[in-house]
């Protein structure tokens, strides 16, 4: 699990968006699995690689919590949007009738239910209460570690920055390793070039 940390406007958001396919690269490349994801196409690798979290929720704002996740899984929805705390009632309800609060736990459900291998997540415990974003932190880990899911997730949150793997933070437009678990920062940036 990868935290990115950084002032506003430092491009988090920007940086989420090259690597899920959403924007293009004025210059170099993006790389997945050693491809050129400009190459092999930024709409297959949205639609097989990445699963995203929105800041903003990105849900189908007619629809219910069951029928947003129905769209990126094959699996049952409503397991799932139990175990981030949406009822069944809730579940069949448009999700425009529910809390920003629950909204987001909908979004959250749909990028865990997804296959992709990746999960981009903007401020994913931003509308959330304390023990809920401790909650949703606890699943995204889970998701990397027992999912074997890349989890990258852009934050102010100092609470869910200590429990990544690896923190980065964006200065001046570098991208810089922060800490990796147990290893001094100086020691994993050398590391890690």
């Amino acid at each position: 699990m990868y935290v990115i940390l950084g002032p506003s406007g430092c491009g988090k958001t920007t940086l989420l968006s090259l690597m899920g396919g959403l924007d293009s690269p004025s210059a170099g490349q993006i790389l997945y699995d050693g491809q050129d994801i400009a190459k092999s196409g930024l709409a297959k690798h949205r639609r097989c690689h990445v699963a995203f979290i929105f800041q903003s929720y990105n849900l189908i704002d007619y629809l219910t919590p069951e029928e947003n996740v129905t769209l990126t899984s094959k699996l049952p929805p409503l397991p799932i949007l139990e175990q981030l705390g949406i009822t069944k009632a809730e579940a069949r309800r448009n999700v425009l009738k529910l809390s920003g609060g629950q909204q987001q736990r909908v979004a959250i459900a749909r990028a865990l239910a997804s296959d992709a291998q990746i999960i981009l997540a903007d401020e994913p415990t931003g509308n959330l209460d304390e023990d809920t974003a401790g909650e949703i932190t606890a699943i995204l880990k889970d998701s990397a570690h027992k999912s074997g899911k890349c989890v990258v997730v852009v934050t102010h949150s100092n609470e869910l920055a200590k429990e990544a793997d690896v923190i980065f933070r964006l200065r001046k437009g570098e991208l810089q390793i922060s800490t990796l678990s147990g290893i001094p920062p100086q020691a994993a940036s050398s590391r890690n070039r």
